[in-house]
């Protein structure tokens, strides 16, 4: 019954969704070429959660075991500096948050990398990190909130009483002094009224950055397509979102079934240089998750 109630949730987010649509369906996307010498690359992934003691089926922790190899092909193969994760959870019922399976194999894998809007579980929501180059970027600062009506008490339920949702931010800093803040969201897939009021708290938190004039980028699954109310606000915030060449949720089949709903957007004296491009791969056979990776490359101006 609930697998039932989940596709009928999402035949009707995409039905409501394709009103005012401006992308074409059944696009497809292109290469992803290599980025430019003075380009920062930055990409969001949904990569979906792990259920921990699940022995079969899609996104057990057995299913995990084949398809990390696949999830750490794709993060090389992205060639990027930054990269924003949503879902990147290892849930169970009654789980602490401490184990974080996605986070500490890619970690391992990828040495070149750290990760920030991370931290110890009970003071830090560790499901939306952002692992960045070291070799390129030094972390400044990072923080959260959640879309809530109490956005500064951790893990505080969305405004419907549903599951805990929230953005993750980092202030990285390049070898040229330059600073660009990164802004990590995942909004609700089912609520339109909480995917409005996630982006007008969304609105409002960037408000005080985008005044100041600071770099800023937000990127994530905004569950929400190109010309939508949910970005229109976040666009009338102040960020420029180009849009995304193709669908990126896939469910783990290929489908091209409706545009984009991971997105990335810009603000403040930083410009795009390339894409947005998707990475549309499998790996050895197998798909990293049921979200394709967005990427984009920036000029920090």
């Amino acid at each position: 019954m609930k697998r039932v109630m989940r596709a009928l949730a999402w035949v009707t987010f995409a039905l409501g969704a394709a009103v005012g649509c401006t992308q074409v369906w059944f696009s497809r996307a292109g290469g992803v070429p290599a980025p430019a010498s003075d380009a920062v690359r930055v990409a969001t992934h949904n990569v979906h959660y792990i259920i921990l003691g699940q022995t079969e089926g899609r996104w057990s922790e057995a299913d995990w075991q084949t398809r990390r190899y696949a999830l750490d092909q794709s993060f090389k193969a992205l060639g990027a500096d930054i990269v924003a994760f949503q879902e990147m959870e290892s849930w169970s019922r009654g789980s602490d948050g401490s184990v974080n399976l996605a986070r500490d194999w890619l970690l391992d894998q990828n040495p070149g990398f750290a990760a920030a809007a991370s931290g110890d579980w009970r003071q830090f929501p560790s499901t939306q990190p952002i692992l960045y180059r070291t070799a390129a970027l030094t972390l400044e600062d990072q923080g959260w909130f959640f879309f809530s009506e109490t956005p500064d008490e951790i893990y505080s339920r969305t405004f419907n009483g549903s599951f805990p949702a929230f953005a993750s931010w980092a202030v990285l800093r390049d070898h040229e002094g330059r600073a660009l803040r990164v802004v990590n969201v995942h909004f609700d897939f089912s609520s339109w009224e909480n995917r409005r009021r996630s982006a007008e708290l969304v609105r409002d938190r960037v408000a005080p950055w985008v005044a100041a004039g600071e770099r800023v980028i937000l990127l994530g699954d905004l569950n929400a397509l190109h010309g939508s109310p949910t970005m229109d606000i976040l666009e009338m915030a102040g960020f420029h979102f180009d849009p995304v060449p193709g669908a990126t949720v896939h469910f783990d089949r290929g489908l091209r079934l409706y545009g984009a709903i991971d997105h990335i957007g810009i603000s403040g004296p930083v410009s795009r240089s390339g894409g947005p491009y998707i990475q549309q791969r499998r790996f050895d056979g197998v798909w990293p998750s049921d979200h394709h990776p967005v990427i984009a490359d920036l000029r920090l101006d």
